[in-house]
């Protein structure tokens, strides 16, 4: 793999979540949430690497135990994107970098390939996402769900956690839910943040 195909996985995390305070250790079924996005991270092809990147000292030793290569971060940032970011700018040897969203355990290896094969293959595109249409339309109106509106070219316009646009008819819209992925060219993360 040359140097300027070389992909990382970064999953953010952080302790502090104004939802679910501690949510990256929470054990669903034997393991920490963190720990089942990380090791379904860790089988995807296209990685050379997957770091978890956090500002807590539980996560991050909790993280080692298993096994996990850890970047200490600043505990100032708002955004997951910055946290990332902050990792990126010293990762000089990535040319993608992968944002892994901390709370997504059913991450699909091949969803991850898939980012970084389409920033590989076409030079045009600086940032790449994935969605897919609600299974079921009524968790579209849910604060829980983010949702990203698409133009017809089927490029994020923006990420909402509301129903947007506000349907007059709701039978007529179809609603897009975000999975929890963004790929980057890594001058484009440096410069989006």
């Amino acid at each position: 793999m040359t140097l300027v195909n070389r992909a990382v996985g970064i999953i953010p995390a952080r302790w502090s979540s104004t939802r679910f305070p501690g949510k990256p250790l929470y054990v669903i079924a034997g393991k920490p949430l963190l720990r089942r996005v990380w090791e379904r991270s860790s089988k995807a092809k296209n990685l050379e690497s997957v770091i978890i990147a956090t500002d807590d000292m539980r996560i991050a030793e909790a993280a080692f135990d298993w096994g996990a290569e850890i970047a200490l971060t600043s505990p100032k940032h708002r955004s997951g994107t910055d946290r990332i970011a902050e990792v990126a700018r010293h990762a000089k040897q990535f040319a993608f970098v992968v944002n892994i969203q901390g709370d997504e355990p059913l991450i699909d290896p091949r969803l991850v390939d898939e980012l970084v094969r389409k920033l590989r293959s076409d030079r045009s595109i600086d940032i790449v996402t994935a969605a897919h249409p609600f299974e079921n339309p009524g968790e579209a109106f849910s604060p829980h769900q983010v949702k990203v509106v698409v133009d017809e070219s089927g490029r994020a316009l923006y990420f909402s956690r509301a129903a947007i646009p506000f349907p007059r008819n709701p039978s007529g819209i179809k609603y897009f839910r975000h999975q929890g992925i963004y790929g980057f060219r890594r001058g484009a993360l440096l410069q989006f943040v």
